[in-house]
């Protein structure tokens, strides 16, 4: 007995069959949307590339740049054949495609579910990769005579300024490295080759950070030297005080950023699955409910259509016993072959 039948008429016919082109067209619109957001995302990881060390993962962006062109190309052929259904002259060249058409449907489903789950799997890479190119950024900062990395104190500050952060984790980052090149020091100064020599590794450590983690919404002139020395700044205490620089870290922002990007996308592709799910089933009613019909020449006869022609678990069954003898047939083959390999 088929699965889920349902009674259908002329009308019925035209209106699944109008409704479903309808349907398709909308959904070659969300992959054309899924496409343009892969592009968007790779392009965003390439304008970050920098402070990832270059060592961002573009798989996400890419299947999805995949996965919206698939979108475009198997929905358009569905609303084709919905466009073509009610003429059966036009109909009968499209149904031999339409088995193939609905396996691989199936198929498109199942890498749709995966790109939607490497969306929230693949997070967690871009924050690891994210704490160790920051790190890497940060030390690099002062090196704007180094091949390379001559770019990178802009794109630091640009980054800190866009996304209201500071530092690696948070402002004191900045207190840890020298981020004032040796060519901007005056060494015949006491106080910086004091400052130089006191420190284990000779560098020119300081409580300060860089102009761009500065808050401009603050009332108060930017602090952002000797942020740690009450005595150096009037009516000021750095322990209760709020300071006037961004203490976000900027692994933090970027993280939030790419996540929740990656989330909004993840979310959506999983939905389209959905989509491309009512897509399949209407598709398989109309296509039965056409082939069922009791009198292919007269369009107002009554017919019937369903999702599968059996029960489930019988559809099951079938499936589980093709693929045993589709494999009994392999081993089969490998071993005439070896036999005549050895004689």
């Amino acid at each position: 007995m088929p699965f889920m039948p349902v009674k259908f008429n002329s009308q019925k016919r035209v209106k699944l069959a109008q409704g479903l082109w309808l349907i398709y067209w909308l959904s070659v619109i969300v992959g054309i949307f899924i496409f343009s957001l892969g592009i968007f995302f790779k392009i965003e990881l390439r304008k970050r590339s920098e402070m990832m060390d270059n060592n961002e993962s573009h798989l996400v962006p890419n299947l999805l740049i995949l996965v919206g062109l698939l979108a475009c190309g198997i929905n358009a052929f569905g609303g084709k054949v919905c466009h073509d259904s009610l003429d059966p002259v036009k109909f009968a060249k499209w149904k031999p495609m339409l088995k193939p058409y609905l396996m691989m449907c199936c198929g498109f489903n199942g890498l749709l579910l995966l790109t939607g789950l490497l969306c929230f799997l693949m997070q967690f890479a871009v924050y690891l990769t994210l704490a160790e190119g920051l790190k890497n950024s940060i030390k690099f900062y002062k090196d704007t005579d180094t091949p390379g990395r001559c770019f990178m104190k802009r794109t630091l500050d640009m980054t800190q300024i866009e996304f209201r952060c500071c530092g690696n984790n948070n402002f004191r980052d900045w207190f840890e490295v020298q981020w004032i090149s040796n060519r901007y020091l005056d060494m015949s100064n006491d106080l910086v080759k004091d400052r130089v020599l006191s420190n284990v590794e000779q560098k020119y450590l300081m409580d300060s950070v860089p102009f761009s983690c500065c808050n401009p919404g603050s009332p108060r002139p930017c602090i952002q030297h000797h942020l740690t020395n009450n005595s150096a700044h009037y009516d000021y205490d750095h322990r209760i005080e709020e300071l006037n620089i961004w203490t976000r870290g900027c692994r933090e922002a970027l993280f939030s950023y790419f996540s929740s990007m990656m989330s909004s996308i993840g979310i959506l592709v999983l939905g389209t699955i959905i989509l491309e799910s009512a897509d399949m089933a209407g598709l398989k009613y109309l296509t039965t409910a056409l082939e069922t019909m009791e009198d292919p020449e007269n369009p107002e006869c009554e017919s019937e259509g369903w999702l599968l022609e059996k029960g489930v678990k019988e559809t099951f069954g079938d499936l589980l016993t093709k693929m045993k003898t589709l494999g009994k047939g392999n081993q089969v083959d490998e071993g005439g072959d070896a036999q005549e390999a050895a004689t």
